[in-house]
C-alpha cells in the first residue's frame, strides 16, 4: 500500500491549529471514500489507534487500514458505512506540541439523503510524528438521547 499525500497532506513541520484542521478534513474524507492509500497517509507506521479509552489499541497503519474497512480481525473493527449515509464535522480544540485533542459530530442516515437516526459526540486525543501523521489516536464518544 502507498502512502501519498492528498490535499496537501502530510506535511513536514509542528503541529498548529490549521494543520490540526487540515488533518480532521482530510480523516472525514478518508471515511467517506474508504480508499487504503488515503487512510494510510493519515496514520504513522507505528499508529496505535484505539476506537475506546479502555480497548487494545490496533497497531500499525496497515492494521488500522483493515478495520476501517471492516476487514480487521479485531472485535473493533469498523463495518463500513454505505455512501451517503455518513457525515461528520470536526474541530482541534486544543494543540500542544505534538498533542491534538478535537471534538465534533458524527450523524448516520440509514438511508442516503434520508433524516438522521443516529448523532454522536465525539472527542478524539491524538499525538503526531514529525511528518504530521498520526502515532497515536483514541476516539471518546457518546450517542445523543
Amino acid at each position: 500500500m502507498a502512502v501519498v499525500a492528498l490535499g496537501g497532506w502530510p506535511y513536514r513541520g509542528p503541529m498548529d491549529h490549521r494543520s490540526a484542521q487540515s488533518w480532521l478534513n482530510q480523516y472525514v474524507a478518508a471515511w467517506l471514500s474508504y480508499d487504503p492509500d488515503q487512510i494510510a497517509a493519515l496514520f504513522s507506521d507505528d499508529v496505535a489507534y484505539r476506537y475506546h479509552p479502555s480497548d487494545e489499541p490496533t497497531v500499525g497503519r496497515e492494521a488500522v487500514v483493515a478495520s476501517w474497512l471492516g476487514e480487521g480481525t479485531s472485535s473493533e473493527a469498523s463495518t463500513r458505512d454505505a455512501p451517503g449515509t455518513y457525515e461528520a464535522d470536526y474541530s482541534p480544540v486544543a494543540v500542544d506540541g505534538e498533542t491534538v485533542v478535537a471534538t465534533g459530530t458524527s450523524r448516520y442516515r440509514e438511508v442516503p439523503d434520508g433524516p438522521v437516526v443516529r448523532t454522536y459526540d465525539n472527542c478524539f486525543v491524538m499525538r503526531f510524528d514529525g511528518a504530521g501523521r498520526c502515532a497515536e489516536f483514541t476516539e471518546y464518544y457518546v450517542r445523543r438521547g
